[in-house]
């Protein structure tokens, strides 16, 4: 028998597309909660305050939205459970992430001689995959023609796209969702909480699915939230649902959903951990202090400051996210990018690569929303690729921090 040494692990910046920093007011509630029983009457409280909070958040009055407990796999694992086998699916993807999702469906839609034929990556007729290139958005052009030929049951779409950083037209894929009958699924893993948005503006979407550890800001392994109009509700009634744990309606009754209806009190549910639920909870809490659009400001404000110091090192951004930046490197460092990522890395410093061609450097400021951050960011990047052999004027980068986060201060 082996028992290895304590594991230890040190303090990394997770500059990366996700999981983001979690704040320190999250990882003190979900460390300093007690060891409750389950059933305790707080945990049932903060499991009510939880669902009535993340409403807020969501913009929404749809009372079938809650966490699911686990990552964002999971939340979005349950909203396309509604997908059944023949179902007729329109599946957008321009990267990695919807391309994943497009699996998904694909596995969901498929009959079980289609899966059969190839369990791993079955090609059911019914699903329709709308392959936009690396680097481009889905654009509400895109999606209005796809519908208007296929007339599909159901369309999903990721939000923001984090295998390329491109943000997808949320207003064009719900009109014409609309327009055509087809009931909307949106991934919005790496919007929400980022982007200033409220579901219940999107009528043509009946299904949205995030995560706890980007915008929110949580722990990965506590909540992904999710959130289901009553026309989805109604649906799944009439067609039922391949599964147990990951049903919508029976994991809303862990939550106190019952029926359509709130149960106020709390009521029985799978174990859920009084850690998770106290850092779910306060995640939600800070969301909320801060409010979403004051948020969206600051990322919109700190990406851009990023972006501009990044472009006078010779980087050619191709993304219009405003939590992750996509980027080429100088021509002279192409080819290059694994190399960097690994030698970022070995510093602690958590730059990714895209996990799809061509390979591009991804650069994230989840929860790192203010000027020593992100010029904390600047100068670790720079030191990398200087270390790989780059050149560039350090005095124009500090220049177009100083402009940036000057503008700020005198605009006070």
């Amino acid at each position: 028998m082996t028992i290895f040494p304590q594991l230890e692990i040190p303090e990394t910046i997770a500059a990366g597309p996700g999981p983001g920093n979690t704040d320190a007011r999250v990882l003190a509630r979900f460390a300093g909660a007690g060891l409750a029983d389950h059933m305790h009457p707080d945990v049932l409280r903060g499991m009510v305050e939880c669902k009535k909070m993340l409403r807020d958040v969501m913009g929404t009055k749809n009372v079938h939205t809650y966490g699911v407990a686990g990552t964002g796999w999971s939340g979005l694992d349950v909203m396309f459970s509604g997908v059944m086998p023949g179902d007729k699916v329109v599946m957008f993807v321009n990267g990695t992430f919807s391309g994943i999702d497009g699996l998904t469906v694909r596995m969901k839609a498929a009959t079980a001689e289609e899966l059969a034929a190839n369990p791993s990556d079955p090609k059911p007729a019914s699903v329709t995959i709308i392959d936009v290139p690396h680097g481009q958005s889905v654009t509400g052009e895109i999606v209005e023609k796809a519908l208007a030929e296929h007339k599909p049951k159901w369309a999903a779409m990721a939000h923001w796209e984090t295998g390329s950083g491109r943000v997808n037209d949320i207003q064009g894929f719900s009109d014409a969702c609309e327009k055509h009958g087809a009931m909307g699924l949106v991934d919005a893993v790496s919007s929400l909480g980022v982007e200033d948005f409220r579901i219940d503006d999107y009528p043509g979407v009946h299904g949205w699915a995030s995560c706890p550890q980007k915008g929110i800001c949580c722990l990965p392994l506590t909540y992904a939230p999710v959130s289901f109009s009553d026309q989805f509700i109604e649906q799944l009634k009439k067609t039922g649902t391949r599964t147990f744990v990951h049903h919508p309606i029976m994991e809303a009754r862990h939550w106190g959903i019952i029926d359509g209806q709130d149960v106020e009190k709390g009521t029985y549910h799978r174990t859920h951990s009084a850690y998770a639920v106290a850092a779910f909870h306060e995640a939600l809490r800070i969301t909320l202090q801060q409010t979403v659009a004051q948020r969206a400001k600051d990322y919109a404000f700190h990406e851009a400051a990023l972006r501009a110091a990044l472009t006078e090192m010779g980087c050619e951004i191709t993304s219009n996210m405003t939590s992750l930046i996509v980027l080429n490197l100088p021509a002279d460092m192409a080819g290059r990018e694994m190399e960097l990522v690994q030698h970022c890395r070995a510093q602690n410093f958590g730059i990714w690569p895209t996990l799809s061609e061509p390979v591009q450097v991804r650069i994230g400021i989840l929860n790192l929303l203010n000027q020593q951050a992100i010029s904390g960011i600047v100068d670790k990047f720079g030191q990398a690729i200087r270390d790989l052999g780059a050149t560039f004027d350090q005095d124009a980068v500090s220049s177009a921090l100083d402009e940036h986060y000057g503008q700020a201060i005198a605009a006070e």
